[in-house]
């Protein structure tokens, strides 16, 4: 049974080299799993899906490193870097203040990087749950923090406070019937303002984006990878730079799932996994 498994896993993985992997992709071949997190409360705090402890954050890093994993920054992955043997890209998304109070001084600890996608609205008017401009100078300062666009105001901050609507257009998708022009004024000089006030603030030009819940708009892929090298989606598998590096993949975090678990799935689990994949499911 188990010699037949790996076997069909061979064989999916050898037609999807057969039907990708372009030529002059210096990570053709490479794997990155990208880890997201967005909120660090202290011990004893009860916890969500969007919430680790202090502990859990120190508890992954030390994982990782026991278990040879080498962080990597957007910038790194833009400027065609080469990758360590077993490269992790961690992303906090949203720019709680909690990733300066509390994750900042962890991951200076450990020496180990992570860009922050922040919600620029929160920084241009001083939100106090949030990171500031000055606090994000002093992480990018460290060489371990690299910050990157969550868009302006498009992640529901309005009447929805932030929270994903299920019947409704979220994030940078468009609205039924939206003109060119209310979709150029509402979305995409959103993005572009985000990543203006980015690099005039931190006196360096964004890499990376992280779309708003994890949902895409074919009408903003255009602007969004002229700007941005790098973006991310919300999928639970490892990126397959032979893709490119457009909307990776991503494993959310959460207290109960161990990071072991999520890197190092039961062999059920990759295979199941590897058939939707190859279907497209």
């Amino acid at each position: 049974m188990l010699a037949s498994l790996l076997a069909l896993i061979l064989l999916l993985s050898l037609a999807a080299c057969q039907a990708g992997g372009g030529s002059g992709n210096p990570y053709s071949g490479e794997k990155l799993p990208v880890l997201m997190y967005h909120h660090v409360v202290e011990d004893g705090q009860e916890c969500n899906d969007m919430t680790v402890t202090v502990s859990r954050l120190r508890e992954d890093l030390q994982w990782l490193k026991d278990n040879g994993y080498t962080t990597v920054l957007p910038r790194e992955l833009a400027a065609g870097e080469a990758l360590p043997e077993k490269p992790v890209l961690i992303t906090f998304d949203d720019g709680y203040r909690s990733n300066y109070n509390l994750a900042f001084p962890i991951f200076q600890e450990f020496e180990a990087k992570m860009v922050i996608s922040v919600m620029v609205y929160m920084q241009d008017n001083a939100a106090s749950d949030f990171i500031t401009w000055a606090m994000c100078q002093e992480m990018v300062d460290s060489g371990l923090i690299e910050i990157g666009s969550h868009t302006y105001l498009l992640h529901n901050l309005d009447e929805r406070g932030g929270s994903f609507d299920p019947q409704g257009v979220n994030g940078v998708q468009r609205k039924p019937e939206e003109s060119d022009g209310d979709f150029q004024a509402r979305v995409l000089d959103d993005i572009q303002r985000s990543y203006d006030l980015i690099a005039e603030k931190l006196e360096v030009s964004p890499t990376f984006f992280a779309y708003p819940f994890g949902l895409t708009e074919p009408d903003a892929d255009g602007l969004i990878r002229e700007l941005f090298p790098v973006t991310a989606v919300t999928l639970p598998k490892t990126a397959d730079l032979s893709e490119g590096l457009w909307d990776l993949p991503r494993h959310t975090v959460t207290m109960n799932k161990s990071l072991d678990s999520i890197l190092n799935p039961p062999l059920k689990t990759v295979v199941k996994a590897k058939i939707k994949e190859f279907l497209g499911m």
